[in-house]
This record gives structure tokens, C-alpha cells and sequence, in this order.
């Protein structure tokens, strides 16, 4: 009886130092530099329908259903989207535009696990009519998901997708 409980206490110990120690917040992004000049870059960026041309996301599933409420590139407009099992299903909801600076918007992933990340795409003139596309997100890992994340190394994984949908965004605009 005694070892049953020992065992018991042990695994829940376990599981409450695993999820103090776990990380509880995330964030990725990743930057490309695009020969435009920013006002250009901006006033595509900001629009949310156009992340269809250059989404990694839109790749994995062209025949995703989508759904679009509101004004496209201004606050409040929501672009759904329900696709196979990579793409899953949620919604973006633009929440703040800072006119050539940056789109921030609120990720809601209902499948195929829920969670909630603050997406943002910003923009810098670095001159000679270029400019640094910095495109990421970040939110937090709530306990029991933050010990998946011992394991799961968000950055590696979506990284590589950030790094895909800006090459095709440079391909896009330069071309």
C-alpha cells in the first residue's frame, strides 16, 4: 500500500517540477530583407487576404475553407480558415495596425489543439529603397502544455515555415 502511494506522489511530484522548469512562454520570427521600398512591402503586408499568395500554411492545404468577416487591412477584419491536419483549424484577427510599421494580429487555433498566439509582421527601411520583413509570433504555454514543450521545439518547427512564406513573400514582391 505504502509503495503505491510513494509512486503516486513521486509522478505528481514529478509533474508539478517538470511543470515549474517547464518554459511558459514562446516566440518565433524570423526577418528577409525585400528590394521595395516599405510603403510597397506595407501596404501588401496588411492586407491578410494576400498571405494566401505567400503562406506556407496555404501550401500545405490549397483547398482549405475559408471564411472573411470585415474590412481586409483594417482592424477587426478576421480571416478563418478550417484545413486538413497541418493546417487545422482557427482564425487571425487583425488588432492594431501601426500605418508602415507593423500588423498585429490574434491567432486562434481551435484544431488540432487549441491555443491563442499574438501574430506580427513589421517593416524597416534599411535604405536604397529595401526593407526588413520581420514576420513571428509569440504567447504562452499553459501547464500541462508547457512540459510538451520540453520536448517540441517550436522555434525549429515553425521557423522553417516562417522561412519558406517569406521567400515566396520576396519572390512575390521583387517580381
Amino acid at each position: 500500500m505504502y509503495i503505491v502511494l510513494y509512486v503516486v506522489l513521486t509522478i505528481v511530484g514529478l509533474f508539478i517540477l517538470l511543470a515549474l522548469i517547464a518554459p511558459k512562454k514562446y516566440k518565433v520570427n524570423r526577418s528577409i530583407i525585400i528590394n521595395k521600398p516599405l510603403p510597397e512591402v506595407f501596404q501588401y503586408l496588411k492586407h491578410i487576404k494576400n498571405q494566401d499568395n505567400w503562406s506556407p500554411w496555404k501550401k500545405k492545404d490549397p483547398d482549405m475553407k475559408q471564411e472573411f468577416i470585415g474590412n481586409d487591412g483594417e482592424i477587426g477584419f478576421i480571416a478563418k480558415w478550417d484545413g486538413n491536419k497541418e493546417v487545422g483549424l482557427g482564425e487571425q484577427e487583425i488588432t492594431n495596425i501601426i500605418d508602415n510599421d507593423r500588423v498585429e494580429a490574434r491567432l486562434r487555433f481551435f484544431k488540432p489543439w487549441k491555443s491563442e498566439s499574438d501574430a506580427v509582421t513589421s517593416v524597416e527601411d534599411i535604405g536604397d529603397g529595401k526593407t526588413k520583413v520581420t514576420w513571428g509570433f509569440s504567447g504562452v504555454n499553459k501547464v500541462p502544455a508547457n512540459i510538451f514543450m520540453m520536448l517540441y521545439n517550436v522555434d525549429k518547427h515553425v521557423g522553417k515555415d516562417f522561412e519558406e512564406g517569406l521567400a515566396s513573400l520576396k519572390e512575390i514582391l521583387e517580381n
